[in-house]
């Protein structure tokens, strides 16, 4: 979107064109070396574990499982990482003041059937060398991942390109949440959204419990997936997820959908299996 390299435009002025804050552009990701790629690797573990710890907590933990380390770079990789204890959930997606922000839509919705409601949400993903992001598109009713995009940038473009695919494979949903990051609130992605006739609901601010069926996914993953296979290239991993997603999708069965698997329960009729999905009240 934005051309570093650009000869005519500086970035200043492509991002007044683009209507962007300069402050939203994210460089690519810096490497952790030694030591700090198995600290890393424990904080994400122990965040999925326990995500209101802050780097207090985060500190006392790791102190007492061996590692020889201090509140300052706790707080150092934490921030690197976009984790925050005062939030139940990893703040991977940074809301821009300049964005509309919408309603939630969901509180007290029956949703009994696939396509009824769509969601999705940004993660971190540790690597050998350093970090990448994973966006995933999910069915809220089947529990069906429809798509993902993994990137080493921050921007809107590769949420984007997921929310497209999952568009040309699947149809489109009544109502589309997310949380109140950038890329959500972007005008690319909600334009998208309304050019297809989808509502849009986001998350109240800190509510990680309003997207909570992509946030128990993501543990899932990374328990059965990430930590058991570490690799260096983005491209390995973006192999390695689409092949434990199609098992996810198509193999695995699931509890809360009576021991079926979420593309079984997504290509059922609407009314095929039970408990139906209600989303509580706050």
């Amino acid at each position: 979107m934005i051309d570093r390299t650009h000869k005519a435009l500086s970035v200043v002025q492509q991002c007044r064109l683009m209507k962007v804050n300069r402050s939203s552009l994210y460089y690519s990701s810096k490497a952790e070396q030694g030591e700090n790629q198995d600290i890393i690797r424990r904080i994400d573990q122990q965040f999925l574990e326990t995500p209101y710890y802050g780097s207090r907590q985060m500190t006392f933990a790791l102190r007492r499982e061996g590692f020889w380390v201090n509140r300052k770079r706790i707080r150092r990789l934490m921030k690197v990482m976009g984790l925050q204890g005062v939030f139940q959930a990893p703040r991977t997606s940074q809301r821009h003041k300049g964005h509309q922000v919408y309603p939630y839509l969901l509180r007290d919705r029956l949703i009994d059937r696939p396509n009824q409601v769509w969601c999705a949400d940004i993660t971190y993903i540790p690597v050998q060398r350093g970090f990448l992001y994973l966006v995933a598109v999910m069915d809220w009713y089947s529990r069906s991942v429809l798509s993902f995009r993994v990137s080493n940038t921050m921007d809107t473009s590769f949420c984007v390109e997921a929310l497209e695919e999952a568009l040309v494979k699947y149809g489109t949903p009544s109502i589309f949440n997310t949380d109140q990051g950038s890329q959500f609130t972007s005008l690319e992605f909600t334009g998208l959204l309304k050019n297809h006739g989808i509502q849009i609901s986001m998350d109240g601010q800190g509510r990680w419990k309003d997207n909570v069926l992509i946030e128990r996914f993501w543990r899932s993953l990374k328990y059965e997936c990430v930590y058991l296979n570490p690799v260096d290239q983005g491209h390995e991993l973006k192999a390695l997820i689409q092949s434990w997603i199609d098992h996810y999708n198509r193999d695995r069965p699931h509890s809360a959908l009576g021991g079926r698997t979420p593309f079984e329960v997504y290509a059922s009729e609407p009314l095929d299996i039970l408990p139906l999905c209600r989303v509580q009240a706050a």
